[in-house]
């Protein structure tokens, strides 16, 4: 058996212990220094979830394009640069570019992600290709091929992925987004969307289809945000994808109307989907939110969100944790599953 110790993230703060695992179960959790001496030292946490990407577009990246910085123009649906290129390449290149973060989220201790999943059915295809075979999971977020609601297409998307997810209330015609969440609703999927990311958009509209989260807010009033809190929806942020727009949430509205606060990485033509990352930056540019906050918040609270299996960190549960050192939050050791 090996040995773990530190301090250990729970869904009720740190404590101080040590882990003792084997053959990829957790055997032995407890307090001050384990039998023998660990493999390593530092801080405990559960394996990482990303609440948002957009992993379908990470082969951009490679491609060194010059991106625009208007987010109509690079990500809005038909015409945005990105829905161009993904119409004009190979199933296998897209599914090559997704391997490749796949797998860099598997490195750095990511072992579940929430992909909104653009181009239909043929996207989820591509996906599910390439998880084949690798070591983490994805709530997967399907998209209609195009604008408006279809029937046999939606309940084809619906008994292919967890739910749908939509760009936003502005790029579609109202009645059709409500077709749309009925039918999803009907089957008890998951129904998410972007929220105010660009403008400001009319959150009674946006809260009458009772979305499971929302990503993004970040022109949402007080107000918008107030009645978001009331009705508990957790909202995403992606702080590093926003900053290439130019736009940032307002960290202080946020800390004090005491949102429900889950993190993502958003497109992976902008970013490395890297969570710490994630986590850096905004303490870079916030002081609202500790260290341990942060955590939580890539940890329990996604998971949460997200119906994932909460009980983790606990005897004769799988090993599925990640040993960060203190101060640098670098990744020193990540679970093998």
């Amino acid at each position: 058996m090996e040995f773990v110790s530190g301090e250990i993230l729970t869904d009720d703060g740190l404590k101080k212990g040590y882990i003792g695992f084997e053959k990829r179960k957790i055997i032995e959790i407890g307090k001050g220094n384990p039998p023998k001496k660990p493999i390593y030292r530092g801080l405990i946490v559960p394996s990482f979830v990303n609440a948002h990407s957009h992993i379908g577009d990470s082969f951009i990246k490679e491609k060194g394009i010059d991106l625009p910085k208007n987010i109509e123009d690079l990500v809005a649906p038909p015409n945005g640069l990105k829905y161009k290129l993904l119409r004009e390449v190979s199933d296998n290149e897209i599914i090559q570019g997704m391997e490749r973060s796949i797998d860099y989220m598997i490195k750095n201790g990511t072992r579940h992600f929430c992909d909104f999943r653009e181009n239909g059915i043929l996207g989820i295809s591509q996906l599910k290709a390439a998880l084949h075979l690798r070591k983490i999971s994805c709530t997967i977020l399907s998209r209609p091929d195009s604008l408006k609601y279809d029937k046999n297409e939606i309940d084809l998307l619906l008994k292919n992925s967890n739910g749908i997810a939509l760009s936003s209330i502005s790029d579609w015609d109202y009645s059709e987004i409500q077709k749309v969440v009925n039918g999803t609703k009907r089957k008890k999927k998951l129904f998410a969307l972007h929220g105010s990311e660009r403008l400001r958009e009319n959150i009674d509209d946006i809260l009458e289809l009772k979305p499971n989260f929302l990503v993004h807010m970040i022109k949402a009033s007080e107000s918008d945000l107030i009645k978001v809190k009331e009705m508990d929806i957790p909202i995403v942020i992606c702080p590093r994808a926003n900053s290439f727009f130019g736009i940032s949430p307002n960290y202080k509205i946020l800390k004090k109307l005491k949102i429900n606060l889950l993190i993502g990485t958003d497109n992976a033509m902008l970013n490395f989907p890297n969570l710490i990352d994630e986590i850096k930056y905004i303490s870079s540019q916030s002081r609202e939110y500790s260290t341990i906050d942060l955590l939580h918040m890539i940890t329990y609270r996604a998971r949460k969100a997200l119906n994932l299996d909460c009980d983790i960190l606990g005897s004769n549960s799988e090993a599925d944790f990640v040993v960060l050192d203190n101060k640098s939050l670098k990744p020193l050791y990540v679970s093998n599953w």
